[in-house]
C-alpha cells in the first residue's frame, strides 16, 4: 500500500525534525492539525491557518543561522495569501535572532534529569507524594511501544479508557493547535510509560524527543479521575530516570501558561479565566517537581503586526478556527462558572418579574408572585451549585427549569401571544421562553459530565487535589 501525501510530508518533516529540533514544541508539529510551509530543503514551519493569520508552532525548523531568514519568508508568503502571521511558543534562541515583538506568555520549567535524585533528597513532600502513591498499590513502569501500536490490544484499550475519562472530566472543551491528543502518533520516537493500581491502567505518560537538546518533552501526562494521589509524580519519576538512564541532557514538563512576570492584560486574563483554567495549580504543580530552571516562552509577533490580533488568532488555533463553537462547546460541559452565572443573571431578572404588572404580562397577581419566589430560590440554588457541586441537586434543578420552561412556553401561548402588541412585546416574550430552554439544555449537558467530574472530586479526596492533565508546551499539563 503506497503511503499518503500527507504521510510522506509529514515524514519529510520528521527528518528535519531530527535535524534542528529545538524547540520544546518541535515534535508537536507532526500531529494532524498542522499544515507545513517548506523553504528549500532543509528548513520548513509548521502552522494552522485560522482562515484570518497563519499561527506558527514555535520556531522554524531550520538551521540556527537560518532561522530569521525562514521567519521573514514565512510572514511575507502568509501575507501574500491574506494571512496575518506570528509564531507562538518561541524562545530567546529564536527572538536574539529574528527582530520582533515579544510577548511573553509563560514559562517552562527545565531539569537535568542527572540531577533527580538530588531533587528528590531536597523535597520531602514529593516523596511523600511517591510513598502515598506506592502505598495505594500503585506502580509506573515504561511500555514499549510495541505493547500499544496494536489499537486492539489490551493494554492500548486500558490507556484509551484513561483518556476518555480524564477528556470527559475537563470543564473545558478538548482543544486543538499544540493541545490535540494524539499519543500514538510516530510511536517508534516517543517513550511511553503507564501508573497501574490492581490490574487497572490508572495514569499514562508520553514524552517526545527533542532532538537538538538530547532532551524529552513530557507531552501527555494524564491521570484517571479517581487515581490515587500521587499518580502523575509517580509517572514523572519514572521518565525522570528513564530519561537519565538514556544519557539525555534536558527534560521539560512544557509551559505553564501565563506564568512569571506577564504583562497586566495576560494578567487579568489569568484571574478571569481561573474558574475555567486552574493555571496556578498548574504552575504549583511543575514548581513542587523542583525544576532547575524556568525558561520564558513568548508569543513573537513580525514587523508591523499587532499584539492583540495575535492573541486573538492563537485563541482561534487553539479554539481550531471556531471561538464561538469552542465556548458553546465549553458551556454545554458544565463547569461551575455556568452555575455562577445562571445563578447571577436571575438577579436582575427576579427584579424585573417583581416590577412588572402582573394585569398585563400573568394571568393574576398569585401567578406573577409564584414566579418570582420560584426564580429567587432557583438563583440560590445556582450559586450554591457552582459552589459545591451536587449530582441530586443538579439532576433537582434540571427538572425544575425544564419544567419552567415548558410552563412559560405555555404561559406565552396561551396567555401573552393574544396580548403582544408590538415588537418589543413580542421580543419580551421571546427571551422569557428562551431563557429557561437554554438553561435547561445547559444544566442536563452538565448532568451528562458530572460522573466523571464526580469521579476527579472523588479521587482527590484525603489530600490536596492536584491532577495534572497535558504537559505540554501550549498547557497540556493543567489542574
Amino acid at each position: 500500500m503506497q503511503p499518503s501525501p500527507e504521510s510522506l510530508e509529514r515524514e519529510r518533516v520528521l527528518a528535519l525534525l531530527q535535524r534542528h529540533g529545538w524547540n520544546a514544541t518541535s515534535f508537536q508539529t507532526l500531529e494532524s492539525d498542522f499544515r507545513y510551509w517548506f523553504h528549500g530543503d532543509d528548513a520548513c514551519v509548521a502552522y494552522v491557518d485560522t482562515g484570518a493569520a497563519w499561527v506558527a508552532a514555535g520556531a522554524p525548523l531550520a538551521p540556527a543561522e537560518r532561522l530569521a531568514d525562514t521567519a521573514r519568508a514565512f510572514v511575507e508568503a502568509a501575507a501574500a495569501q491574506g494571512r496575518r502571521a506570528c509564531f507562538f511558543g518561541t524562545e530567546a534562541r529564536f527572538s536574539r535572532q529574528y527582530r520582533c515583538a515579544t510577548l511573553l506568555i509563560g514559562e517552562q520549567p527545565v531539569w537535568d534529569p542527572s540531577r533527580w535524585a538530588d531533587v528528590l533528597r531536597s523535597s520531602r513532600s514529593l516523596r511523600e507524594q511517591l510513598r502515598r502513591a506506592r502505598a495505594k498499590g500503585v506502580i509506573a513502569r515504561a511500555v514499549s511501544p510495541a505493547e500499544l501500536e496494536d489499537a486492539s490490544g489490551p493494554l492500548r484499550q486500558k490507556v484509551e479508557g484513561v483518556i476518555a475519562r480524564w477528556a470527559s472530566s475537563r470543564p473545558m472543551a478538548l482543544m486543538g493547535f499544540l493541545v490535540q491528543l494524539e499519543p500514538f502518533s510516530f510511536p517508534r520516537e516517543r517513550r511511553y510509560f503507564v501508573a497501574e493500581a490492581g490490574g487497572a491502567v490508572v495514569g499514562f505518560l508520553s514524552a517526545v524527543p527533542v532532538y537538538a537538546r538530547r532532551g524529552l518533552f513530557l507531552e501527555d501526562l494524564l491521570r484517571d479521575p479517581a487515581a490515587p494521589n500521587g499518580t502523575a509524580e509517580l509517572l514523572v519519576d519514572q521518565a525522570m530516570r528513564t530519561a537519565a538512564a538514556e544519557g539525555c541532557a534536558y527534560v521539560t514538563l512544557g509551559l505553564a501558561p501565563l506564568a512569571g512576570p506577564v504583562a497586566s492584560g495576560l494578567r487579568a486574563a489569568r484571574r478571569l479565566g481561573a474558574r475555567l483554567y486552574d493555571f496556578r495549580g498548574l504552575y504549583a504543580f511543575k514548581a513542587k517537581l523542583r525544576p532547575g530552571r524556568w525558561e520564558p516562552i513568548d508569543l513573537a509577533v513580525p514587523p508591523g503586526g499587532h499584539g492583540l490580533l495575535a492573541i486573538h488568532d492563537v485563541l482561534a488555533a487553539f479554539a481550531r478556527g471556531g471561538l464561538l463553537r469552542f465556548g458553546v462547546a465549553t458551556l454545554l460541559r458544565g463547569p461551575a462558572v455556568v452555575f455562577e452565572l445562571l445563578g447571577v443573571l436571575l438577579v436582575p431578572w427576579t427584579a424585573l418579574l417583581a416590577l412588572a404588572p402582573a394585569a398585563r404580562w400573568f394571568p393574576s397577581p398569585a401567578v406573577k408572585w409564584a414566579w418570582v419566589a420560584f426564580d429567587v430560590g432557583l438563583a440560590l440554588a445556582m450559586l450554591r451549585l457552582s459552589r459545591r457541586p451536587s449530582p441530586s441537586l443538579l439532576l433537582l434543578l434540571a427538572t425544575l427549569v425544564t419544567c419552567d420552561a415548558a410552563l412559560t412556553l405555555l404561559q406565552a401561548v396561551l396567555f401573552n401571544a393574544p396580548r403582544v402588541r408590538g415588537a418589543l412585546d413580542a421580543a419580551i416574550v421571546a427571551v422569557a421562553v428562551a431563557a429557561p430552554t437554554v438553561a435547561a439544555l445547559l444544566l442536563w449537558s452538565a448532568r451528562l459530565h458530572a460522573p466523571a467530574r464526580r469521579a476527579r472530586a472523588d479521587g482527590a479526596r484525603g489530600g490536596r487535589r492536584v491532577s495534572p492533565s497535558r504537559g505540554a508546551a501550549a498547557s497540556r499539563t493543567s489542574p
